[in-house]
């Protein structure tokens, strides 16, 4: 299997150029953290690289070394923001893994014992809601 090349028009690399809005948690050198607009439960964050990558099959060491550190700090806060009893970490890669967005990403959500997620319905959640989540977050952070 030979690996897309990347394409330079997807959502996340707009929002990494400032071209879409997002509403951003957390920012270091090497990555960016939003908000999920469809979320799949309370604070739902996506772990950006910084460099252009589709998927785990094609993203620098250093990069997914980078990436997987700020999904462990975020792991660790959106426990800590909704006092959750614990997280799902995904990522996709490739249609057939599931992806729908071809820059690389990493799913962090906060979990409930007896909650399931929420289906994947392509619904965007309420701005105001997904900015004070985003908020609680970053108050999590401080």
């Amino acid at each position: 299997m030979s690996t897309p090349a990347y394409d330079d028009q997807n959502v996340f690399a707009k929002i990494l150029r400032g071209e879409l809005p997002s509403h951003k948690v957390y920012e270091d050198d090497k990555t960016l953290v939003i908000m999920d607009i469809m979320p799949r439960g309370d604070g739902h964050v996506l772990v950006i690289p910084k460099a252009p990558s589709r998927n785990i099959l094609d993203i620098a060491p250093e990069d997914l070394n980078a990436v997987m550190a700020t999904t462990q700090t975020m792991a660790r806060v959106v426990i800590k923001a909704f006092d959750a009893d614990g997280t799902t970490i995904q990522q996709f890669s490739e249609p057939a893994g599931g992806q729908v967005v071809f820059h690389t990403h990493v799913h962090v959500i906060p979990r409930f014992e007896g909650v399931s997620l929420k289906p994947h319905t392509g619904a965007m959640a309420d701005n105001d809601v997904l900015a004070a989540q985003a908020e609680k977050i970053r108050a999590a952070l401080a």
